[in-house]
């Protein structure tokens, strides 16, 4: 049974044969599939890799298969083969939503002197502080 998110049979017999071999030498690696499986549990999250789920095994070897694919374009030819594209163009057709609401700050977040707070009161400068009818300070 595949969990929710997670690749289906259909769809890893599509990757699989775009994915590197097992390398032979040393320890034996993670399953593709569980690996892949634990790229797109963070991608669709968002969530930190280290708050990935341990049924995906460690995060430090997802994380690591996906920068060495990205590295050598094993990601490429999987998301090139996998992502869906507009037959009658032959291109892609992103719909991008911006959210164009406004958070207002309150006044003292952005730094508004306090009322009887002489500490923060501005103290006149040494050019604004002459006296302008001492003939001295001509």
């Amino acid at each position: 049974m595949v969990g929710r998110g997670e690749l289906t049979d259909k769809a890893w017999a599509v990757i699989e044969p775009l994915l590197p071999p097992v390398q032979g030498g040393g320890r034996r690696w993670r399953d593709h599939r569980q690996v892949i499986n634990a790229i797109l549990w963070k991608l669709r999250t968002g969530a930190p890799w280290r708050d990935l789920p341990e049924r995906y095994g460690p995060w430090k070897t997802a994380h690591e298969r996906l920068r060495l694919w990205t590295k050598d374009g094993t990601w490429n030819k999987i998301l090139d083969r996998v992502i869906v594209k507009d037959d009658a163009v032959g291109d892609l057709e992103w719909i991008i939503s911006v959210d164009s609401s406004v958070v207002r700050a309150h006044q003292h977040s952005a730094g508004a002197r306090k009322k009887g707070d002489a500490a923060t009161k501005s103290k006149p400068s040494s050019s604004t502080a002459r006296d302008s009818a001492d003939p001295a300070a001509d």
